[in-house]
């Protein structure tokens, strides 16, 4: 009896102990905290000075052609490199045509004034001095637009940059001369809209140019576009760009730098933040109540380390700037700051 007691006692202990160990195995685990250090959002006073590239262009530019096809040149005057005013002749075209059409407009004029005492004396009727008097009117325009045509004028002030004929060649649609106004210049920029108010006509922009280091040029805003680009969120702007000793020409790749004020900022150092992969998303780490809150952003310029946050971060709050690849939305951290 004795002995079947102690066996019980052994069994009924043993059944205890693996409870015990059940419940063990049963507990919560211990969530590690993610160790992070922390700088404060600053607001910060934001020169806005936004740098856009583009490549310079003449000021004005024409193709010099006549107005018909199928007549020859008869001399071209200036070369590539000429530099030409507004009314200087440029090339003449063969005048045998106009000739021609000048001989039968005399002899419509001829006409026309033999038939008219006819007509007035009830010799021929009003629709046949009608149609003498229109083939006179359009015989007229044709001269008129050949005269017009033989001696080819400079429309504007500038250099000639092509050539593509010789004396003797018939003319045959392609402009004769290229004739390009490179002083003043200009360069058309896509600002982007959010600085649509601050862009004004008759503003400053420097001109900085790769091939010039050391140079500094200074033109205005001559045209804002009205319109924007609904796919880009940019608005076109003109600059005039003095170029008195025509050192700058056209096709030099410069960046034009518009100051636009100043402004009240939110800065964060640029190790805070986080780029998502596969997108432009730009994100950070905002420490509140113990827990990271993710936050997208819309970054401004970079001014050294720190960069201007335009949208997703307030003045303040604490950004985090270590173990970023540990932390996510909601996860609880510990704040190690020394």
């Amino acid at each position: 009896m004795k002995k079947t007691l102690l066996i019980m006692a052994i069994l009924l202990g043993a059944t205890a102990c693996g409870s015990k160990s059940e419940q063990k195995s049963v507990e919560a685990p211990v969530v590690e905290k993610v160790l992070t250090r922390t700088v404060e959002a600053k607001s910060q006073t934001v020169a806005m000075t936004e740098i856009y590239t583009s490549e310079i262009e003449p000021y004005k530019q024409n193709a010099i052609m006549p107005a018909a096809s199928g007549v020859h040149i008869d001399r071209i005057l200036v070369d590539v490199g000429s530099e030409v005013k507004k009314g200087d002749l440029l090339a003449t075209l063969d005048p045998t045509v106009y000739n021609r059409q000048l001989v039968q407009l005399r002899n419509l004029e001829a006409d026309y004034n033999r038939l008219l005492p006819v007509f007035e004396a009830g010799g021929i009727s009003a629709q046949q001095i009608d149609q003498q008097k229109t083939a006179l009117e359009i015989q007229r325009e044709v001269v008129d637009n050949l005269k017009r045509n033989i001696e080819i004028l400079s429309p504007i002030n500038g250099v000639v940059t092509a050539r593509n004929y010789d004396p003797g060649d018939l003319f045959a649609g392609q402009p004769i001369l290229h004739v390009m106004q490179i002083n003043p210049v200009k360069v058309i920029v896509n600002v982007a809209e959010e600085f649509f108010p601050y862009v004004k006509e008759g503003m400053s922009v420097v001109l900085n140019v790769d091939l010039f280091p050391d140079k500094r040029f200074v033109g205005a805003v001559e045209l804002i576009h009205p319109a924007l680009d609904a796919t880009t969120r940019t608005f076109t702007v003109e600059v005039k760009v003095p170029n008195n000793y025509t050192t700058l020409r056209p096709g030099m790749f410069a960046r034009a730098i518009f100051e636009m004020g100043k402004k009240q900022g939110v800065m964060i150092p640029d190790v805070a933040i986080q780029k998502q992969v596969g997108s432009s998303e730009r994100y950070a780490f905002v420490i509140k109540d113990g827990k990271a809150e993710r936050r997208r952003l819309v970054l401004g310029r970079q001014i050294g380390s720190m960069v201007d946050i335009l949208s997703g971060i307030n003045a303040g709050e604490q950004v985090a700037v270590t173990g970023l690849s540990r932390l996510d939305d909601g996860v609880e951290v510990e704040v190690v700051n020394e």
